[in-house]
């Protein structure tokens, strides 16, 4: 498995710089999006970041290229995360069955996408849910296949990069997105 990291104040630098190469990725997000729908802007987004990332209360896997930071994807407790795509076709098609983690949001860096920088975090963040006890995860994909789409836009990832990871297509929330599904051991 490539170099995989938890986003954490050790990795913190090395994440910022790849969020800053990006000018602050989708206009200042920081992954905050899937936390919260307020944005409160580029700088205040950062320092929310920071702080949730020293309190322990927001979660990544990091893919690592040597010490750069190319990628990641964002997971997490259900109520840490609950501003997902799809929000309202999510809920009436949700039978009151939550999962304990979902997958929310990958970015990888221009110079390494299309190199399988999404499957390295989805994995990496199985790993770490894993250990941290397990539980049943959710992602949110677009099924792509047979359509053009500028792997930029694929925040929530791919259908393709969730089936490979052994998770299974439950439902559809949208015209392209779905629910992928699968329950991970603890290690």
């Amino acid at each position: 498995m490539p170099d995989v990291r938890p986003l954490s104040p050790d990795t913190w630098d090395a994440y910022a710089a790849l969020i800053e190469r990006h000018k602050g990725v989708w206009g200042g997000c920081w992954c905050i999006g899937f936390h919260t729908r307020a944005f409160a802007g580029a700088e205040a987004n950062r320092e929310t970041k920071r702080q949730m990332v020293e309190a322990g209360t927001t979660h990544a896997a990091l893919v690592f290229d040597g010490g750069a930071c190319i990628g990641w994807a964002q997971y997490g407790p259900t109520a840490s995360l609950p501003e997902i795509k799809n929000r309202k076709a999510y809920e009436s098609s949700c039978e009151g069955d939550l999962p304990d983690w979902r997958v929310t949001c990958f970015f990888t860096d221009a110079r390494h996408r299309k190199a399988g920088v999404s499957a390295d975090a989805l994995a990496g963040a199985v790993d770490l849910i894993a250990r941290s006890g397990g539980g049943t995860v959710e992602g949110y994909p677009e099924a792509v296949e047979g359509q053009k789409t500028s792997a930029g836009f694929l925040y929530c990832g791919t259908l393709g990069v969730f089936e490979r990871a052994g998770f299974t297509a439950n439902r559809r929330i949208g015209k392209h997105r779905w629910v992928a599904r699968r329950t991970v051991e603890a290690a």
